[in-house]
């Protein structure tokens, strides 16, 4: 098996990334990378270990998914072009250096500045010992368990810490470091909800919910994305959940596109809204909205649904607040909106008893 190094897996990566929704990316022998202080390095771990790594294009023009398949490390990585992240997907436990210096090299390279990954409470210690830090959860994802959501910022993430002692258990230790991030959101949320009126469901502007196709949404989010609006472009976050894609309309010629997935395995559910409301006039269409959506995930027997949104906007905040979701998690440094990077709140609603 043919042995390529770190520059010409580099290259190989940046040329396929060059054009977006690219077909392929070539699948052969490349030769993983990483040194055993945890900072990367240039020689092969463990000898002659070969990896493959794969390219896989997505239906999003601004995500696609990043394979890589070794004798120590067994992973995929999806990747959000527009938010600069990746979300990682492990099929091997386990702490180990090769892991963590595969996902950072592979970060690094892709101009990628956040990655994270979901697991269930058994593996938090093991991405704190990689260097991720426990943000929050989304509850229910597993039907019955929540989901963890263990992240790491490139530029500050931390290092390789040593494995805990048998028996200890204690995780606290994750938590350690102040959040400002978290310290930030409970500030917004604080005045979010001096923006949240009692408002009964017979006396919120009627709302119109019509099924779209693909096409409309991608229309919908370049336009929303050249105004600088753009929340998502609805792009990959699982691998094998089917998306669903929405509008909801109401007076004044008010319309917010959204988009769904339900986890077949699970019957959990993420939701994505394309844009804010801008004023206290589309702050209360945006939260009827939501509300008609809501619906539309009983419908089709979500038992629970979580959201992303910017942490810093009052106005959605208040939204989601008006509708029963509650913050599960903060994500640093996750999402881009307006070119302006920005800390996220996980809205978290269950919706039907397991």
């Amino acid at each position: 098996m043919l042995w390529r190094s770190r520059k010409a897996l580099g290259r190989a990566l940046t040329t396929a990334s060059k054009g977006t929704n690219s077909r392929a990316f070539s699948r052969g022998a490349l030769a993983p990378w990483a040194g055993n202080n945890g900072t990367g390095g240039s020689r092969p771990v463990g000898g002659k270990m070969a990896a493959t790594a794969q390219r896989t294009s997505t239906s999003s023009e601004t995500s696609d998914e990043l394979s890589f398949h070794n004798n120590a490390v067994s992973l995929c990585m999806l990747a959000n072009r527009r938010h600069q992240t990746a979300r990682v997907i492990d099929f091997r436990a386990g702490a180990t250096a090769a892991k963590r210096n595969f996902v950072i090299a592979t970060a690094t390279r892709e101009n990628l500045e956040k990655v994270y990954v979901l697991v269930e409470r058994d593996e938090v210690h093991t991405w704190g010992r990689m260097g991720f830090r426990r943000e929050g959860c989304v509850p229910g994802f597993y039907r019955r368990s929540d989901a963890w959501i263990m992240g790491a910022v490139i530029a500050n993430i931390g290092p390789m810490k040593p494995e805990r002692a048998p028996g200890d258990d204690d995780d606290d230790d994750l938590d350690d470091e102040p959040n400002v991030a978290l310290e930030l959101a409970d500030k917004a949320i604080a005045k979010a909800k001096k923006l949240v009126k009692d408002v009964p469901e017979k006396s919120l502007p009627p709302m119109k919910v019509t099924t779209i196709k693909r096409e409309v949404a991608d229309k919908a989010a370049a336009a929303a994305s050249k105004a600088g609006r753009a929340l998502t472009g609805f792009e990959l976050f699982s691998r094998d959940a089917e998306r669903h894609f929405l509008s909801a309309t109401g007076k004044n010629g008010f319309e917010l596109i959204a988009s769904y997935e339900v986890q077949p395995s699970f019957a959990s559910s993420m939701l994505e809204l394309l844009a804010a409301p801008r004023d206290e006039s589309e702050r209360l269409l945006t939260q009827s909205a939501i509300h008609a959506l809501l619906g539309k995930l009983v419908e089709v027997n979500a038992v629970s649904t979580f959201s992303l949104a910017p942490a810093d906007d009052l106005l959605l905040s208040s939204c989601f607040l008006a509708n029963g979701f509650r913050k599960s998690a903060v994500l640093a440094s996750h999402l881009v909106v307006g070119n302006k990077r920005r800390d996220a709140i996980v809205w978290s609603k269950k919706l039907a008893d397991n």
